[in-house]
């Protein structure tokens, strides 16, 4: 799954980047010094793959991963070319979900690209352009599905009804993702590939002054956040970036100095997991520990075939317990005799800490 790293020049865009996967995207004080999308692929924090690594001996740990692409800064005109704007639109239409950072604090020693700091400003720039490419988008596919409902054709008149619904929300400077649609629409709606449908996490960035204080540029980005139905993270970029270059006891001191209980990092990771409908199973061994990927609402055969194809195919049953019991029990012998052992078959939906051994047979 692809999380784009999205805003404004000179926003902290590329810095929270390099604090995100120690990739080292090339970062100054001029807009346009990203042009092609970095990526790195980063680990989602999940201590229980610690504990169990511990329990089991474990020689090797995996966990769940996330990719975030760096995608070059936007400006007005974007959706007409202007800037580096068709790159973005094509790179931003590769991503699942959006991080989209936000310049929450002040000062003249890093230009902005507006002249001043305005977040919502920001915020509706970049909305804005999105919305426009989108409505060009829509308006094609409008015209060619308005001809086969001519035809009498059922599966173009749905289309041709969610698109106008789509259209009068992007014209009223709405984007698509605040709309409200039920199943059949979904499926339709997955087709499009509009921009704006895209779910987003706002990252307002505030300077290391600011860290555990109240921020008025940050609690503007809150209520616009909130209105979509978006979530909101504060973080200090700047900050994140020295932490990640810092060795284990060092990042915990500075840590404690900046006031910082846990990762913005890891806050905005999660977050990504969280917002893209994810949830991770565990196998444990003693030849590796590791947490894999899936949706919310995937059943045991398809989680198996995370694995290997072969598992999916053969799928017998899956034996499950739940970290929590394994874990209190001592181990997936004590669990056993506990009673804490299912045995679940084709149609059992995975739940997150679900520790699992598949039986299969090809």
């Amino acid at each position: 799954m692809k999380l784009g790293v999205v805003g404004l020049p000179n926003v902290g865009k590329s810095t929270l980047f390099n604090a995100i996967t120690k990739a080292g995207a090339e970062c100054a004080n001029y807009p346009f010094c990203t042009i092609e999308p970095n990526v790195g692929v980063v680990p989602v924090p999940d201590k229980r793959l610690d504990v169990l690594a511990k329990m089991y001996s474990t020689k090797k740990v995996t966990p769940a991963v996330l990719e975030f692409v760096d995608i070059a800064g936007l400006v007005k005109g974007a959706s007409k070319g202007e800037g580096l704007g068709n790159k973005f639109l094509s790179h931003i239409r590769e991503v699942d979900a959006i991080v989209h950072v936000v310049r929450c604090f002040g000062g003249s020693n890093v230009i902005h690209v507006e002249g001043d700091v305005d977040p919502v400003r920001d915020i509706d720039t970049i909305n804005l352009e999105l919305i426009l490419s989108d409505l060009e988008t829509v308006n094609k596919r409008l015209d060619k599905a308005e001809k086969y409902v001519k035809c009498g054709e059922k599966r173009y008149c749905d289309e041709a009804a969610l698109l106008k619904k789509i259209k009068a929300a992007l014209e009223d400077g709405k984007t698509a993702r605040t709309l409200d649609y039920s199943e059949e629409e979904k499926e339709i709606l997955h087709d499009f590939f509009l921009l704006t449908v895209k779910p987003v996490i706002y990252c307002a960035n505030i300077s290391e002054a600011d860290i555990g204080k109240p921020n008025a540029y940050v609690d503007k980005v809150r209520a616009f956040a909130s209105r979509e139905g978006a979530e909101t993270i504060e973080i200090c970029a700047k900050a994140e970036e020295d932490l990640s270059t810092l060795d284990d006891a060092d990042r915990e001191e500075l840590s404690r100095d900046l006031g910082l209980v846990e990762s913005g990092l890891d806050r905005m990771i999660k977050a990504g997991y969280s917002l893209l409908g994810l949830i991770s199973y565990l196998t444990a061994g003693e030849k590796e520990v590791r947490a894999w990927t899936i949706e919310q609402g995937t059943k045991a055969p398809q989680a198996a075939g995370k694995i290997h194809t072969d598992f999916e195919k053969g799928f017998i049953r899956a034996e499950i317990v739940s970290y929590d019991d394994l874990v209190g029990l001592g181990g997936f012998n004590q669990a056993k005799e506990k009673g804490k052992v299912r045995s679940e078959g084709k149609e059992y939906v995975m739940r997150d800490g679900d520790v699992v051994l598949f039986r299969f047979n090809v």
